[in-house]
């Protein structure tokens, strides 16, 4: 049995012990893609590591060539290689070598600039694609970031794929992408990503912060994606509507805005499980945010085995990502009062919906001046049926409960200067137990 497979059995006997909200299931690893075995190095199509030649038609000819006779191994060897934007085909593995970089154009001179840019290397509706080896991609994306506050700019993701089969991303290094790091979306199925290294500088940072440059963005059936190192200036994780059976495990974060669903969850989220993973600098640890416009069900959400450090708030669970006024928007001054004050609409089909939730065997401690964490659902659509056993968190600030129901803390102890397990709460059904 597969490393990935054990984990998932040990992870389904782990839930049958500390479910206690909705039904513990057992997920199926994502299938692999199936690549020929034969090799194509794009030192052969003309390619040239130097730094300075463009390689684009070099690797796209060495792609062609492989995708024309059914498939196989793109190797890009030592060196660095810069590139324009690249388009995959069916059973194509690009493999980077040891001491390989395939550098994305400098945005002076990528297609399109900031006006029509292709995404660098790009799929839509593919079959057993992967992108594999210890080598980097680096997105050299400092120069693109100010145009993230630039109306009607348009910057690429580093790796975009949409509604494709069998996906594999392994071992590579990313970095410095102008925007999202990795994008598998449409919705895909069977995706894998593991043992990747993705790298940018954190939005906060005081001389060149980045922006949306999330690492890893997967909206799919059945994906995995383990022991990932992950550091950059956006949403650690993110997926959207339309995902299912999805495990993250032995990944560890940094700064990033956090392990997320959202905010876009119409089509709906469920059986989706973090385990064994640590936040040290993060944003947040968990987030999970949606909004009347764009919502949907997400259900048989698990959070466990988790560490995290200097984080700004462990959980964060709402549906108010869109709020305007700021009174709402100041998530870690959120109080009952305020809250309640939150106007109700009509339900409709894009209204957020949350429930069966758990946070097994958790420790945080949170930023100074930073609250324990927060469920606020809306008014006409409280979080049901969430549960917090062994939850250990320090903070400054109480974790809020507003818009609630079938809050259970078990075991837990939520220290503040308030005491200890002193809560927050308006409109919500909550119990603490020893």
């Amino acid at each position: 049995m597969s490393r990935a497979k054990n984990l998932l059995v040990a992870l389904a006997a782990g839930l049958m012990a500390c479910s206690g909200a909705g039904t513990p299931w057992l997920q199926a690893a994502p299938a692999l893609p199936a690549v020929p075995d034969r090799v194509f190095t794009i030192t052969d199509f003309g390619g040239l590591g130097d730094g300075v030649a463009t390689n684009t038609a070099a690797i796209q000819a060495a792609i062609q060539a492989a995708g024309a006779k059914g498939g196989g191994t793109v190797v890009i060897p030592a060196g660095v290689f810069l590139s324009g934007p690249l388009r995959l085909e069916d059973r194509i593995r690009l493999h980077l070598e040891r001491g390989a970089i395939l550098r994305m154009l400098p945005l002076e001179k990528y297609p399109g600039g900031t006006v029509n840019p292709d995404d660098f290397i790009g799929g839509n509706k593919l079959k057993d694609v992967a992108i594999t080896g210890v080598g980097m991609i680096d997105g050299q994306g400092a120069a693109w970031w100010p145009y993230a506050k630039v109306k009607d700019a348009v910057r690429p993701r580093l790796i975009a794929l949409s509604s494709c089969e069998r996906v594999l991303i392994e071992n590579v290094t990313l970095t410095n992408s102008p925007k999202f790091h990795i994008a598998v979306g449409g919705p895909s199925t069977d995706v894998t990503v593991r043992r990747v290294t993705v790298r940018a500088n954190s939005s906060s940072d005081p001389v060149l912060p980045s922006h949306n440059t999330d690492a890893c963005n997967v909206t799919a059936r059945r994906a995995l994606i383990q022991d990932c190192d992950i550091s950059v200036g956006d949403d650690n994780f993110t997926c959207g509507g339309g995902t299912s059976d999805v495990l993250i495990t032995n990944c560890t974060y940094g700064a990033g805005h956090g392990v997320s669903i959202g905010s876009y969850t119409r089509g709906g989220v469920s059986n989706f499980t973090v385990v064994n993973c640590t936040f040290n600098g993060t944003d947040h640890g968990i987030r999970i945010k949606s909004d009347r416009d764009r919502g949907g069900l997400l259900h048989n959400l698990r959070y466990l085995n988790l560490r995290m450090t200097n984080v700004e708030m462990p959980i964060l669970v709402y549906g108010a990502y869109l709020a305007t006024n700021r009174e709402f928007r100041l998530l870690h001054k959120l109080t009952p009062p305020i809250a309640a004050r939150y106007p109700a609409a009509p339900v409709t089909i894009l209204t957020p919906m949350y429930r069966n939730i758990v946070f097994s065997n958790l420790t945080a401690t949170a930023q100074a001046g930073r609250r324990a964490g927060l469920l606020w659902g809306l008014p006409e659509a409280s979080i049901t049926n969430v549960l917090l056993q062994q939850v250990r968190i320090t903070a400054d600030a109480p974790f809020g409960i507003y818009n609630a129901r079938g809050v259970r803390f078990v075991d837990c102890e939520i220290r503040t200067p308030q005491g200890l397990n002193q809560l927050m709460v308006t409109n919500a059904q909550v119990s603490v137990a020893p």
